[in-house]
């Protein structure tokens, strides 16, 4: 799997200090598709922490799969688009679907994806 990530930039006392300016140089010459295939073991558990489809005001939200607060599995990385970046492949029960990955967090702090997924998440809201 290579070198662990280095999550130094995301200390509270560096937040606009040079740790993140570094790394986010680093990260907009990153190949995220590649990387993330390269660093992330599947499947893995993710929460969905953000949703732009204004349905997860109504109670569709807690019925329809992949949505707002939804507890998931990502089974594998199925593309880059342009709109909303890296898209994963999910399981939520029996049914399988798509969610953008800038929009899941993974549930256990301890697991080793989460940091991948946080520097993808942090990186993809401040480009």
């Amino acid at each position: 799997m290579g070198k662990e990530c280095d999550h130094s930039w995301d200390l509270d006392e560096d937040r606009d200090g040079d740790a993140f300016d570094e790394i986010y140089a680093k990260w907009e010459k990153r190949d995220w598709e590649k990387w993330l295939n390269e660093k992330l073991t599947f499947p893995f558990e993710v929460k969905r922490m953000e949703d732009d489809d204004d349905a997860y005001f109504t109670d569709i939200a807690k019925s329809q799969p992949f949505r707002l607060d939804h507890v998931m599995e990502v089974i594998a990385i199925e593309m880059e688009e342009d709109l909303y970046g890296i898209i994963v492949k999910v399981r939520e029960g029996r049914k399988v679907g798509s969610a953008p990955l800038c929009d899941l967090e993974v549930t256990a702090k301890d697991n080793p994806n989460y940091w991948p997924v946080r520097e993808y998440v942090v990186w993809f809201a401040n480009h």
